[in-house]
């Protein structure tokens, strides 16, 4: 292989490196839905009060 080759293989991989460093950054951003235990979430919520129909 020659000197080129070389160079161009380590900026490939540090490319990706990078680009994955960035995605990673950027995705901490959103929140994720937590999956628990769907009981104690249920019991947390609160149910709407019930209206009587006319």
């Amino acid at each position: 292989m020659s000197t080129l080759e070389i160079w161009l293989i380590i900026l490939l991989v540090i490319g990706v490196i990078m680009s994955n460093l960035a995605v990673l950054k950027y995705s901490a951003k959103f929140k994720m839905p937590q999956f628990k235990n769907d009981s104690a979430q249920n019991k947390s919520k609160k149910k709407p009060k019930e209206t009587p129909e006319n």
